[in-house]
């Protein structure tokens, strides 16, 4: 029998900014639509001045004293902040973190397995949680379960870091792993343009002048002129 779906019944999130008649307040201070200052109004002279410009009245500090309204094209406006809140959105990096689990007795095989999926999560960016779990009289050997948080993280240096040293809370022992910096290889580094370019030899002035003519007697070469 299939599952039945299972609606959102929350009601959609309203826009909390107040424009025009949404606004209740006596007087405002105006700003308009090129961003002057037109002074304190009425609320219905400020409601005015945005029809008349065929503008909306928008309140954008409420905390204010009176509270500031402008005078824009809302849509316009409401388009505009969308696309910055999408585009910081963008930038933003997010950070998982993967949480790998082991026994201070694990085997050796298991212990490969565990480490192979940390190397891939920290190949993948990713950070890692690495807890240890005792039990029964494995509580009275912490040092154990240390000792191979270290060790782990000792043989995947290449790829990841210690944010946060073996840590014991309750029976559990956890360690984080940050992944390193990925570097750029040589090729793909960009040249400095602060570099100075290459100094290039200047041809030699032109003066107008005949070349000096010298009465030194031609070398010899020590071969003989051939008769004719």
């Amino acid at each position: 029998m299939p599952i039945p779906r299972r609606f959102d019944r929350r009601p959609p999130e309203r826009d909390q900014t107040r424009v025009n008649d949404r606004i209740r307040v006596p007087e405002v201070r105006l700003i308009g639509e090129d961003g002057d200052q037109v002074g304190i109004l009425s609320r219905d002279d400020a409601l005015s001045y945005a029809r008349e410009r065929e503008l909306d009245l928008v309140e954008v500090a409420a905390e204010a004293t009176p509270p500031v309204c402008r005078v824009l094209d809302y849509s316009k406006y409401k388009y505009e902040q969308e696309q910055k809140a999408k585009a910081s959105r963008k930038h933003q990096k997010q950070v998982t973190i993967r949480e790998i689990k082991l026994r201070p007795k694990i085997a050796t095989h298991d212990y490969e397995t565990k480490k192979g999926h940390v190397e891939r999560f920290l190949k993948g960016q990713d950070k890692v949680k690495i807890t240890i779990m005792f039990r029964g009289r494995e509580m009275t050997h912490p040092e154990r379960g240390e000792r191979l948080l270290l060790l782990l993280a000792e043989e995947v240096a290449e790829l990841g870091v210690i944010e946060q040293r073996p840590n014991q809370d309750g029976r559990n022992m956890t360690m984080m792993l940050g992944p390193v910096k990925q570097r750029l290889p040589d090729a793909e580094k960009e040249k400095d343009p602060t570099a100075p370019a290459p100094a290039v030899a200047e041809p030699p002035e032109e003066t107008g002048e005949p070349p000096e003519e010298t009465n030194e007697p031609p070398e010899e070469t020590g071969e003989q002129a051939k008769p004719e």
